[in-house]
């Protein structure tokens, strides 16, 4: 059993990281593994976990407080209703400025981006889960591309049941293939590697 490529994301409207003809190849990709395994593998991938909104209008409050800092060291004679304004503007012009994603992700502290990306993968896992409660066996391929975050997440049995350093095998082969700028490239080579695993672990019944 497995299930067609879905993208998800969190509040954040952006085209697909993939070209039609790339997803359909990876959908194929998951149909292919769906027929020679009883374990589900479904595959998420996100341009960005979450919006990180606090952190534009956080920063921007910092640099308005610092400008005027300055402002008020090199012309303490200037007006405060001055200063207010100054501070304003900066402060508009700055959250602006940061909310757009390539910057907004760069100020976002590496291990909170990964935290958020792994909460969002958990959470896609859970519902999984939820949906289909009969469904033993499963995995889910999780990708958050702004967050350059790859994770794996699968029932305990299966997990425990693939090789050692398998998945963080599949992971890091991704990530290098990404690095390459061959984002669907690596999201075919991790279905291809996680399918290796459930057809070996989990076989279809009418497999012969």
């Amino acid at each position: 059993m497995a299930e067609a490529l879905r993208e998800a994301g969190e509040c954040d409207t952006v085209k697909s990281p993939f070209t039609p003809e790339e997803h359909e190849r990876i959908d194929a990709a998951i149909t292919e593994i769906g027929r020679s395994t009883a374990a589900n593998l479904c595959v998420v991938v996100t341009r960005v976990s979450d919006r990180y909104s606090l952190y534009p209008v956080s920063w921007a409050a910092i640099g308005a407080l610092v400008l005027g800092g300055f402002v008020s060291l090199l012309r303490p004679d200037i007006a405060s209703r001055t200063m207010i304004a100054i501070q304003l503007w900066f402060l508009i012009v700055m959250t602006l400025l940061l909310d757009w994603l390539p910057i907004r992700l760069w100020i976002v502290p590496e291990r909170v981006k990964h935290a958020h990306a792994r909460q969002l993968a958990h959470r896609e896992f859970d519902a999984h889960v939820t949906a289909n409660p009969q469904q033993q066996h499963r995995i889910l391929l999780f990708v958050s591309l702004g967050e350059r975050y790859v994770e794996i997440v699968a029932d305990h049995e299966t997990h425990a049941l693939a090789p050692a350093g398998a998945w963080n095998k599949i992971v890091d082969e991704f990530l290098a293939t990404v690095k390459a700028g061959r984002v669907a490239d690596g999201v075919l080579d991790a279905i291809a590697a996680c399918g290796s695993i459930l057809k070996t672990q989990h076989p279809a019944i009418n497999a012969s």
